[in-house]
């Protein structure tokens, strides 16, 4: 029994983790829900979607700070959406590129990573990215813990009910 009940959890966490959400209908849980997008830049998010919905993904990057070009295409790779569109206007990972950039020290390489990624990352977006990151880790140990927690309360009530029949 507690073998189905994880199971459903599980498949129900599975099936949320990939429904699309729109940037323009959801809530602040929602927005989180999409990996790479923490409380801060949710809640730039809906701020700016106070003002008027968004018209396109051009039109959230112009309007929400730390959401640049290539966070606009991770975030389109993780399900969110700008009026049902998934995000067309830069590489689905931009940031391959710039790794393998820094390890070659062939001055020829420089060249190359530059022209084939659209934007460079300025520093205020690096240390937001990395914020984000730093948010994203607590809030999965934080889902995690609740999951345990859930998973228990859940084996607990099994077990009660099988205690009675």
């Amino acid at each position: 029994m507690l073998k189905k009940i994880l199971a459903a959890l599980l498949a129900f966490s599975a099936a949320l983790a990939f429904a699309a959400v729109d940037a323009n209908k959801a809530t602040q849980a929602e927005l989180e829900s999409v990996k790479g997008i923490g409380p801060g830049i949710a809640t730039k998010i809906l701020d700016e979607r106070k003002r008027g919905s968004f018209k396109d993904w051009q039109d959230m990057v112009d309007r929400v700070k730390g959401v640049g070009e290539g966070n606009a295409a991770k975030f389109s790779t993780e399900g969110l959406t700008v009026n049902g569109a998934a995000f067309a206007g830069a590489p689905a990972k931009p940031a391959a590129a710039k790794p393998a950039a820094k390890k070659d020290a062939a001055p020829a390489a420089t060249p190359a990573a530059a022209t084939t990624a659209p934007a460079v990352m300025s520093d205020a977006d690096k240390k937001a990215a990395a914020k984000k990151e730093k948010d994203d880790k607590k809030a999965a140990a934080k889902q995690a813990k609740e999951d345990k927690k859930a998973a228990k309360a859940a084996a607990a009530a099994s077990a009660a009910s099988a205690a009675k029949k």
